[in-house]
């Protein structure tokens, strides 16, 4: 097996990586990848990019690690240049640029708590003295906590996971939108569980929920004015948030 740490296992058969998750758990949200084991696989280093985004610039929130570092990769090999608005996880994010600029592109990190509208509009106003543009926004945060009784969702935690999972979605598109052109593409991460309602997850559910709906009128919004809008729904991902969120248990058997 290769021991390359951005990716991992690629040449073996899917289900021979889903049974070598060992029990593990981290202490919080939103999580680290570099304490993960296995390291998540987030580039396929047989693909080779053709240029699709030529001296764009993208945005990606929660762009440090899991599923925005994945984009962030695949983007940079499409040739954009980047920037990785996340919370305070300043080794992923270290190694996440590292990795873009192997692939010979630009890479500006910007930490900070995206749950702020003035920290969103702070984004914004970093990317456009850096690079001079937006062309992709990519809105990718979230939380989750599990909980098993509908009654033992506090108001405190309910009112976290919107403050988290969809707030900053319009925060950072408002900002940014007065920015973008026709061409330009705001994509948002909902879930699968936005359409299978996931009992344990009531309110982690309930925002992906919002942000489906969110992207469908935005899109209609937006249409006439050329930028697309889109959302993506993925089932279960070997993130950060798999081992800061679920118990080591659940972390073992949740692929099964």
């Amino acid at each position: 097996m290769d021991s390359n740490p951005y990716y991992y296992g690629l040449e073996i058969k899917c289900e021979e990586v889903l049974h070598t998750f060992p029990p593990q758990q981290q202490a919080k949200q939103p999580g680290l990848e570099y304490l993960m084991i296995p390291r998540p696989i987030y580039d396929n280093p047989n693909y080779i990019g053709t240029g699709k985004m030529n001296n764009q610039v993208a945005i990606i929130s929660g762009g440090d690690s899991g599923i925005g570092r994945a984009v962030a990769v695949a983007f940079a090999k499409e040739g954009a240049d980047l920037v990785l608005a996340y919370f305070d996880e300043h080794t992923d994010a270290k190694e996440t640029k590292q990795a873009i600029e192997q692939l010979g592109r630009r890479c500006l990190l910007i930490p900070g708590d995206l749950r702020s509208k003035d920290h969103c509009k702070y984004v914004i106003s970093c990317t456009l003295k850096t690079f001079g543009r937006i062309d992709v926004l990519v809105n990718n945060l979230a939380v989750q906590f599990i909980q098993n009784r509908f009654l033992d969702i506090s108001d405190e935690q309910w009112h976290t996971t919107f403050d988290t999972n969809l707030h900053p979605f319009f925060y950072m598109t408002k900002a940014a939108l007065p920015h973008m052109t026709a061409g330009s593409s705001i994509v948002n991460t909902a879930s699968i569980n936005a359409y299978i309602g996931r009992k344990d997850l009531i309110d982690y559910t309930t925002t992906k929920g919002a942000i489906v709906s969110f992207t469908r009128a935005l899109a209609n919004n937006l249409v006439e004015q050329g930028i697309r809008v889109n959302a993506v729904a993925p089932g279960p991902i070997w993130t950060p948030l798999i081992p800061a969120t679920f118990s080591p248990d659940m972390v073992q058997n949740v692929w099964k």
